[in-house]
């Protein structure tokens, strides 16, 4: 049965990885992980946190993520114009939160449709009863 302790681990979750992935890429960690170093090819790692978190939720796989990432972006935002030198303007920053936001989305999406495509494999696996 679903206890009520899972229903915001998703959520938690995407919001811890979603912020440690932004400190990473902002703190240049990944780019020994990225050949040129640029931090828009360093936004295809947000899809590990809603991957992740799709995992981990049992009834909210896409909506937990979402929510959780959309809870880290205030706290980014606040981290990077108060903590670390910020590159670029404001709104500049928002956007490219709001892609980060976007991939970590995807993220969720693409852990559903991997389960949903090894469902079906299994189930074409069994014998016909």
């Amino acid at each position: 049965m679903y206890r009520r302790g899972q229903r915001g681990l998703g959520v938690i979750c995407c919001f811890l990885l979603f912020i440690l992935v932004f400190l990473s890429l902002h703190l240049n960690v990944a780019e020994r992980m990225l050949t040129s170093g640029h931090l828009q090819l360093g936004l295809l790692l947000f899809i590990l946190p809603g991957a992740f978190a799709s995992f981990i939720s049992r009834r909210a796989r896409v909506f937990g993520p979402l929510l959780g990432a959309m809870l880290a972006l205030p706290l980014c935002l606040v981290i990077v114009h108060t903590l670390i030198t910020p590159t670029r303007s404001f709104w500049q920053e928002i956007a490219w939160l709001c892609g980060a936001v976007f991939w970590t989305s995807l993220g969720s999406l693409c852990f559903l449709t991997v389960k949903i495509l090894r469902k079906r494999r299994e189930d074409e696996k069994k014998p016909a009863e």
